[in-house]
């Protein structure tokens, strides 16, 4: 094979049927930010603190309790299938002992050791799929504020973290950066192999600045297989949309990255956490359009994750597990105005599952199903309930609403879940003498 051939063969998508299937994965923010409880590197970016202080968090952060086996064991209770972590944030500051900069915990911390090893390794022994967060922008190095972004106004107002003045640009020290960005990714490439690289920081450069695309055959041919998210200016494989439910279903593989309070890292005085009712809820409209849901827990320094955060895990975790069925392996529900909820559907596309919030004052209404109905059920309960059909036009293959009777000692105290058993492949009424493919 030669080297065009063999380089092109590097850069195909990688397989994403596991990512597809994984629905629920754990965000994990855990830096030097959390022994103050502020904003991961924003803080001094922004001037909130000075960069000097927000760097005295250091000698803070022990990481005396952690415990990645229990962290894996409670990703694994949750319900979860894989977890990132952020190996790098943007303040520089990396969590294993990289021999690109001392900046690192094993260097300059209490805590003197790598702690992505340990974790990839606990989350191997639980068979959750490995992510590493990892940052493009260095807000520490400084070869990174050398050169500006080609769609930067000349006359704009730069950060100095960030960009340097106009007309003192320096395309050597960038080049230097960029040795730096390049060696610390191969560096957790071939040390710990993650099955996701999931990326943020790009929006200081463009794709072309950043080289993504030599990047993109770089990390295949480090991490064969290696899946890597959106913020990669195109050359990424799925998209991240954060802290809100699309209301369209994106195309294409996609995830949602969410924070159970309000915060990434650990902030103590964030108490504005959602419910689990309020995480359920969300969790089965990202499935319901064929996504994922990445939940973030912020650790303290010293490692362990706050129990408000780990009890809703623990409570979707059981929701899950009695709901496994509907939740995976499914692919996305009906498309909107067939029920109002989401829905997900098995893979054999014979059963649809119904996700029912409220207490429904009357029977729940299902349109523009074709199909005859073997039997209908409330998943996690024994025994079917009753249903009609009323209305439609069979003549012309216009079926009628069902009307599906559950009674409300049968209601979860979550999401109930209604599945619907069909005779053959899901046959859906969309408009008057069309059908609508589900896939």
């Amino acid at each position: 094979m030669n080297k065009a051939a063999s380089a092109s063969a590097l850069d195909t998508v990688p397989k994403m049927e596991w990512f597809k299937q994984a629905k629920l994965g754990i965000f994990i923010h855990w830096g030097i930010y959390a022994v103050n409880g502020i904003t991961e590197s924003w803080s001094f970016y922004n001037h909130e603190i000075s960069y000097e202080d927000y760097m005295k968090q250091l000698t803070g952060f022990t990481a005396s309790k952690y415990d990645p086996d229990a962290w894996a064991t409670l990703f694994r209770e949750a319900g979860a299938k894989y977890a990132v972590l952020t190996s790098k944030h943007h303040d520089g500051m990396a969590l294993w002992d990289t021999k690109w900069s001392k900046l690192n915990v094993a260097d300059s911390s209490p805590a003197k050791r790598d702690l992505i090893g340990p974790y990839v390794d606990a989350l191997r022994k639980q068979d959750l799929k490995v992510g590493l967060y990892f940052s493009h922008l260095d807000w520490s190095h400084p070869d990174y504020p050398s050169v500006r972004s080609v769609l930067e106004d000349g006359n704009h107002k730069v950060n100095p973290f960030a960009s340097p003045p106009a007309g003192k640009e320096d395309a050597d020290r960038w080049e230097s950066f960029l040795a730096f960005h390049r060696g610390q990714l191969k560096e957790l490439s071939e040390r710990y192999k993650p099955d996701i690289f999931w990326f943020d920081g790009d929006w200081d450069r463009t794709a072309e600045q950043w080289r993504f695309k030599e990047l993109r055959q770089q990390l295949h041919t480090w991490v064969p297989g290696v899946i890597l998210n959106a913020r990669m200016k195109g050359y990424g494989d799925y998209k991240t949309p954060e802290q809100g439910v699309p209301v369209v279903q994106p195309g294409g593989p996609w995830e949602l990255c969410l924070t159970i309070n309000d915060s990434w890292g650990y902030q103590g005085d964030d108490q504005n956490f959602k419910s689990t009712r309020q995480l359920l809820r969300i969790f089965t409209e990202v499935i319901g359009m064929g996504g994922n849901l990445l939940l973030d827990v912020g650790p303290k320094e010293d490692g362990t994750i706050p129990e408000p955060e780990a009890k809703r895990l623990r409570e979707m975790g059981r929701w899950i597990k009695k709901h496994e069925e509907a939740v995976y392996p499914t692919i996305a529900g009906l498309p909107l105005g067939h029920f109002y909820g989401p829905t997900t559907l098995s893979q054999d596309k014979k059963t649809l599952y119904l996700y029912q919030y409220d207490i429904p004052r009357d029977k729940i209404y299902l349109k523009g199903v074709r199909n005859k109905i073997k039997q209908i059920r409330v998943v996690g309960l024994p025994g079917q309930v009753e249903y009609t059909r009323s209305g439609g036009a069979e003549w012309v293959h216009i079926p009628g609403i069902l009307l599906i009777d559950v009674p409300q000692n049968l209601l979860d105290e979550y999401v109930t879940v209604i599945a619907v058993e069909l005779e053959g492949e899901l046959d859906l009424y969309h408009t008057a003498g069309e059908a609508i493919e589900v896939n």
